[in-house]
C-alpha cells in the first residue's frame, strides 16, 4: 500500500489541518466474503470500489468492481465461491489521520484519484477523504479568512 510522508507543521491554517478533521465514515468489505457478496454490496451502495478490512479492522487494500468482473467472470470462476482476497489491490493509496489536508490533496492529485481511505498509524480504517471535501474545506477557509 502507498502512503505519503507526514510533515508535522501544526497550526491554524489549511495546510496544517489534519485529515481527521474532514474524514467521512467509510463502509468497507470484509476480506473473507465471496466476490459475489462484495459485488452485491458495491451494487447496493452504487460504488465502483471499496476499502477491504480484516477482522481487526485493518486496511488490507481496495476492491474494484471492474477488476473483479474481469478476473472472475472473464476467467470462468464461480463468483459465489471465489474469495475476494485474491482480488484486493494491495498497492492502493491511503493516508494517515494525522497527515495534513494539504498533503492528502497533493497525494490525490499526483495519483489522479478522487478518494482515499484514512487509517490510524496501526492501519485501522477510520473512514475516507475525498477531493470534494478538500475543495469544500478550502472554500470555507477562504471565506473565513476574508
Amino acid at each position: 500500500m502507498e502512503q505519503i510522508n507526514t510533515n508535522h507543521s501544526w497550526g491554524g491554517n489549511f495546510k496544517a489541518r489534519t485529515v481527521k478533521d474532514i474524514t467521512e465514515p467509510a463502509k468497507s468489505i470484509f476480506n473473507k466474503v465471496s466476490v459475489q457478496a462484495a459485488l452485491d454490496e458495491m451494487q447496493a451502495r452504487a460504488i465502483d470500489s471499496s476499502p477491504v478490512i480484516d477482522q481487526r479492522g485493518e486496511l488490507l487494500g481496495t476492491l474494484s468492481k471492474n477488476k473483479m468482473n474481469r478476473n472472475v467472470g472473464g476467467l470462468g470462476h464461480d463468483p459465489e465461491t471465489e474469495p475476494v482476497e485474491a482480488h484486493i489491490e494491495k498497492n492502493s493509496a491511503y493516508c494517515f489521520e494525522d497527515q495534513t489536508i494539504a498533503e492528502a490533496e497533493q497525494m490525490m492529485l499526483n495519483a489522479k484519484i478522487g478518494e482515499v481511505p484514512v487509517v490510524t498509524r496501526q492501519k485501522l480504517l477510520l473512514g475516507t477523504i475525498n477531493i470534494e471535501a478538500i475543495a469544500q474545506e478550502k472554500r470555507w477557509r477562504k471565506r473565513w479568512e476574508l
